[in-house]
């Protein structure tokens, strides 16, 4: 076979923060699939065909771009972001698994691409320099009660967390439940970074205790950041920076 899939990172926002490897596999490109906002951020070309598809249409945008690869072109699937994390590489391997044998004899390579929390982290200072998870609000895919016995254990285990999809307009009770299971389990002072459009001209970064925040500090577009009990905040003129330390007490 002479076509083959790049599944792509581009990063949370700013083309800065592409890596020189996504642009390279782009520039090489046929064609370019993905949700349609994530294709929009790559510019035209000549040669260049471009497929936009919804947000709920992973595996069949999947599908797609194998077949597509199959054929010998040059294909590059778009996440924002890293594509391992909560993106299409999962997506990509799933149809490949379950699809036909030749799916498996094809050049796939995943590019990796600044994350929205590692992007969130750099801005606020440090808060996920030790033991951190990352954990989806979204109950799209899978069961909130999953989701809330994931918090609940994280907390517990006094992980930092970097809380992804924590309220949408068809999910606008999940966060409030979210802040009302870390209340349960949490200090009333731990520390919280709400990131919001990270790297974009609608950039903001908010840090508040756990105690004074509310659901609506959240959104679609904000990456949570929950610190772990060791996690401090530096004031300064300005936004303030908040790290965890990287050695724990015995």
């Amino acid at each position: 076979m002479t076509g083959w899939l790049a599944i792509a990172g581009l990063g949370p926002g700013d083309e800065a923060l592409i890596t020189p490897e996504v642009t390279l596999a782009l520039d090489r490109a046929t064609d370019l699939i993905g949700y349609a906002p994530y294709v929009r951020r790559v510019g035209g070309r000549a040669g260049l065909v471009r497929h936009e598809t919804d947000n709920r249409e992973e595996l069949d945008r999947a599908r797609h771009a194998l077949a597509l690869a199959t054929a010998g072109r040059r294909v590059v699937v778009v996440s924002s972001g890293d594509p391992g994390v909560f993106a299409m590489a999962s997506a990509v391997f799933e149809a490949v698994e379950s699809g036909p044998a030749h799916w498996r004899a094809l050049e796939i390579r995943v590019l990796p691409g600044v994350t929205a929390m590692l992007a969130a982290a750099a801005r606020a200072g440090a808060p996920l320099g030790h033991d951190f998870c990352a954990i989806n609000l979204s109950d799209n895919l899978k069961p909130w009660d999953l989701i809330a016995r994931r918090l609940r254990l994280a907390a517990e285990a006094d992980f930092a967390m970097a809380l992804y999809n924590p309220r949408s307009a068809s999910r606008p009770d999940g966060f409030a439940r979210t802040l009302n299971l870390l209340r349960e389990v949490c200090a009333p002072d731990r520390l919280i970074v709400f990131a919001r459009a990270v790297s974009t001209p609608e950039e903001r970064i908010r840090v508040v205790e756990l105690r004074d925040a509310t659901p609506e500090m959240a959104d679609m577009r904000t990456v949570v950041l929950i610190g772990s009990s060791a996690t401090r905040l530096i004031a300064r003129d300005g936004a303030p920076y908040v790290f965890t330390p990287r050695s724990v007490p015995a």
